[in-house]
């Protein structure tokens, strides 16, 4: 056999062989019997604490009973802690012990916990600011114990723009080096104030420009600020999303927040994880609540899952 036909009966083997491949992965993939890989949803859906406060006040539901609430009721399989419920409790190793027992016997996932009322990061005294970082060092032990990859926190301060824009950074920057070494982020929400503005707390997160300090944002918020404009503007630094909701027209919309105009935003950035549902309304129970909040999601992120 010459050098010249050898070359090309073995050009024919190879794009023999790879026809034949083909043909059985066809084969292989349109057997009904094979399962397809399972799609990964465009996003995750949770329920933040906040959204039960009434009844948590009323003591309808308890703290430890939270999480199985939240799979038992929605089905949903993650949750995000607010530390009002359990203040008292933020070093009790015996109660968060039972806490994230409850919540893994659920089969129920901690994400964050919302911290509220522990100082002001951006305090323009220095040592309120120093001792505001120092209230929120439990909850980041606390996150940790419970599971939970961070805390939320506020970036309340005083002052002109620039001035706060340093100050919280400031703060932000002390409590993020203490958290990085247990492993819990430090996520700041748009809250009131400076805050509101996804530019200045974008500039803040700059500033900062640590792994382990981001964002946490919040479709509510943002008083006249742009709502699409300030989430679009946070989303680079986002680790968790608050869908906040209270109020729906006839058509079970959320009528303050274009919710598909708000998640394209969310997606488009390359966010997959968990969607949060706040709800902050009076116009349904707080249950009825969550569950128009997680229909509207549901719907939505069908919506853009057959789009893309």
């Amino acid at each position: 056999m010459d050098f010249q036909n050898s070359m090309t009966r073995r050009r024919w083997f190879r794009s023999a062989s790879g026809g034949t491949a083909g043909l059985l992965l066809s084969g292989l993939a349109a057997d009904p019997c094979i399962a397809a890989p399972e799609k990964k949803p465009l996003y995750k859906i949770s329920c933040t604490e906040y959204s039960l406060h009434r009844m948590l006040a009323k003591g309808t539901l308890n703290n430890l009973e939270f999480a199985p609430f939240v799979r038992t009721e929605f089905s949903l399989r993650a949750v995000e802690y607010w530390n009002r419920p359990f203040n008292d409790k933020a070093k009790d190793k015996t109660y968060l012990a039972e806490m994230r027992k409850r919540a893994e016997d659920a089969g129920v996932e901690a994400t964050v916990i919302l911290v509220d009322g522990a100082g002001h990061l951006g305090d323009p005294d220095a040592k309120l600011r120093s001792e505001a970082v120092d209230r929120h060092k439990k909850w980041v032990h606390c996150a940790a114990q419970l599971g939970c990859h961070s805390i939320r926190v506020n970036a309340h301060s005083k002052g002109s723009y620039d001035e706060q824009l340093r100050l919280a950074a400031e703060g932000l920057t002390k409590l993020s080096d203490y958290a990085a070494p247990v492993g819990i982020n430090v996520l700041v929400e748009n809250h009131g104030g400076f805050s509101s503005d996804g530019g200045w707390l974008a500039a803040v997160m700059q500033r900062v420009n640590k792994k382990n300090c981001g964002t946490l944002p919040d479709f509510g918020n943002f008083g006249v600020y742009n709502r699409y404009l300030g989430v679009k503007q946070l989303m680079p630094y986002a680790k968790c999303v608050s869908a906040k909701s209270n109020h729906f027209d006839a058509a079970g919309n959320e009528t303050g927040t274009d919710y598909l105009r708000m998640m394209k935003i969310v997606v488009a950035a390359g966010y997959h994880g968990y969607v949060g549902i706040e709800y902050e309304g009076n116009q349904l129970t707080e249950v009825e609540g969550v569950k128009a909040t997680q229909r509207l999601l549901e719907r939505v992120r069908s919506s853009l899952a057959t789009a893309s």
